[in-house]
């Protein structure tokens, strides 16, 4: 089943990058328009994603010329409720992130995702991290360790590792001495570093970023395990929002500047069109975990 997984990431029509062209004028957009509400995920060190908001903000506004008002979720309910409730006409989520909204019923759709500037590709690799010197070979090996996983609603942070785990039949809730949730990927990274766990989940972009702060670095740290590929975070809108908009919205992350860090902290290098399908193998591995839930009524 993995292999046929694999190559559906493989295949996947999530590299289809267009709309090259600059967004159309909005001159003609009439005046005192509500702001557009977009929420997004604690993923980083606060004063950095402080400041990639206000780059965005700045951005969007003077290419739609209308108010942009950013919103800070405290954890992954709280964006996928802000959805649900429509409180958020445009979020930035991760893969899974999606699913539960569409689960709890959210009127959303995808319609772009950063490319990795690392590999040039709209995916990204689940991974788990240990120290160099650790004497952990394998993934069997964190039997009795302590590992850190991100949040239960991240996909390259929980969702693979399990995946991953279950092959093994091991049972983290089980088989870890402890399993911490640190929030975020630069904590669970963080709590490897500082010696509070043994092993640390993460995707392979949070490590390289890390590595080139200089803290977990080639040196004293090293890859236990990598995923196959993911489908790259998307930024989701309300599908009640005018066509024009969406359109105008694709074309304005498109033709985002270079050098324009991705909001949740990965070095982008710019933005491609993705759509639902482009999740479904994601959805195949929940089902795989049986970590669908029904929608809300």
């Amino acid at each position: 089943m993995f292999l046929s997984i694999v190559m559906i990431l493989l295949n996947t029509g999530c590299t289809k990058k267009v709309l090259h062209t600059p967004p159309s004028p909005v001159d003609k957009t009439p005046k005192n328009l509500p702001p557009l509400k977009i929420g997004i995920l604690s993923a980083q060190n606060p004063q950095d994603q402080q400041k990639m908001v206000k780059q965005l903000d700045n951005y969007l506004e003077k290419s739609l010329k209308r108010t942009i008002d950013i919103k800070l979720a405290k954890n992954y309910n709280d964006i996928v409720d802000w959805l649900v409730q429509e409180k958020v006409d445009i979020a930035y989520l991760y893969p899974l992130t999606y699913l539960q909204a569409l689960d709890k019923g959210a009127k959303i759709e995808p319609i772009v995702a950063s490319i990795d500037k690392n590999t040039g590709q709209p995916w990204y690799r689940s991974c788990i991290i240990i120290k160099s010197d650790s004497p952990v070979k394998t993934l069997t090996d964190l039997k009795n360790k302590r590992v850190a996983f991100v949040d239960k609603s991240s996909t390259s942070g929980y969702l693979m590792p399990m995946v991953a785990f279950q092959k093994l039949n091991i049972n983290p809730e089980q088989d870890f001495s402890q399993l911490i949730y640190a929030g975020n990927h630069a904590k669970s990274l963080e709590y490897l570093e500082n010696g509070i766990v043994d092993a640390a989940a993460t995707n392979t972009a949070a490590y390289l970023k890390e590595q080139k702060k200089g803290k977990l670095t080639s040196q004293n740290s090293r890859i236990l395990w990598e995923s196959t590929p993911l489908a790259q975070s998307p930024v989701v809108v309300l599908k009640k929002l005018p066509p024009e908009l969406i359109k105008q919205l694709k074309k304005a992350f498109i033709n985002l500047p270079n050098g324009m860090e991705d909001i949740k902290g990965i070095e982008s290098a710019g933005y491609t069109l993705v759509s639902a399908s482009d999740y479904e193998p994601i959805q195949q591995l929940r089902q795989q975990l049986n970590l669908i839930s029904s929608p809300s009524k």
